[in-house]
């Protein structure tokens, strides 16, 4: 983290609308899958009482510290708060460690929070001066200049056309694998310069928002195994963890998530989905928090 930045500046997006769908009481245990800076959890903390328990899980020890200090400061963790620096498809293994069996509730909110993108290290914002490293937690996986490094021109390719759906996919590729024969590309600006040197003069001249995005997006999909991780929750972990009448909810920031949350809600052998269409930001959080403008919350409940 950047010396400056010491307290952190996410907002919790659609903050009303989890916490009603949720259906919150005394005394629950509920579990937030991406506890990110505690925004969601504080307000979960306060309806389910001392009688409840909350059980904070993020990849990102930065984020994790955020989570500590609001919830200490809301003097709200008196015991029922337990926070873990852990996947959220490393679930069961935290439940054992607490010996819970099941649990009532799970939120996952699957963006990347404003507090990620201003750190200056890892490279997540297009500003930063750090090496491109892209992953939550960095004790594990591999950072994505060294995927940059070492993929095949292919192997890249099918990341942006599959993680970032990215139509200039192999123009990007083709100059990635060029340039790293003079140069390696190791911070966010040699990967921009890169990625404007491949996209044609027409396309570049009318991007609406920084051409390089989806390629930012796709490398850090693939730096941290994140469709793989949503996968294995909602494959496996969801139906093994949240008892019958237990409810998920899930918000997502990008089709390819939205559309493994969608499917998987619609097996009505596990699940009665709750929201047939998925509930979006309104307009006056949208001017407030313009980084929720593509945010979808599905949720779902265990039959």
């Amino acid at each position: 983290m950047s010396g400056d930045q010491k307290r952190p500046v996410h907002l919790p997006v659609l903050l009303r609308e989890v916490i009603e769908q949720l259906d919150l009481t005394p005394g629950l245990v509920v579990v937030d899958g991406t506890v990110g800076a505690g925004g969601h959890s504080q307000h979960i903390l306060q309806r389910i009482g001392a009688e409840g328990t909350l059980i904070g899980l993020d990849r990102d020890a930065m984020m994790l510290n955020f989570a500590g200090e609001k919830l200490e400061l809301e003097k709200l963790s008196a015991g029922q708060c337990h926070l873990r620096q852990a996947s959220y498809a490393e679930l069961p293994a935290v439940l054992e460690e607490l010996e819970l069996e099941s649990i009532d509730r799970i939120l996952l909110d699957l963006g990347l929070s404003s507090d990620q993108l201003g750190d200056d290290e890892r490279g997540f914002g297009f500003e930063s001066t750090g090496e491109l490293d892209l992953r939550f937690d960095i004790r594990t996986g591999v950072p994505a200049w060294k995927l940059l490094e070492t993929l095949s021109e292919s192997e890249l390719c099918e990341i942006l056309e599959i993680y970032g759906e990215e139509r200039f996919s192999q123009r990007i590729a083709s100059e990635l694998v060029k340039q790293r024969k003079t140069a390696p590309i190791r911070t966010a600006a040699e990967l921009i310069k890169a990625v404007q040197q491949a996209i044609p003069s027409k396309a570049l001249a009318s991007a609406r928002k920084n051409p390089a995005t989806r390629v930012f997006q796709a490398l850090r999909i693939a730096a941290n195994q994140e469709l793989k991780q949503l996968e294995i929750m909602l494959e496996s972990v969801l139906p093994q963890v949240l008892k019958p009448g237990g409810r998920a909810a899930i918000i997502s920031f990008h089709s390819l998530e939205d559309r493994l949350v969608k499917q998987a809600f619609k097996n009505q052998a596990i699940w009665k989905n709750l929201t047939p269409k998925p509930i979006i930001a309104t307009q006056a959080e949208q001017r407030v928090n313009p980084r929720c403008r593509t945010a979808k919350l599905r949720v779902a409940m265990k039959t």
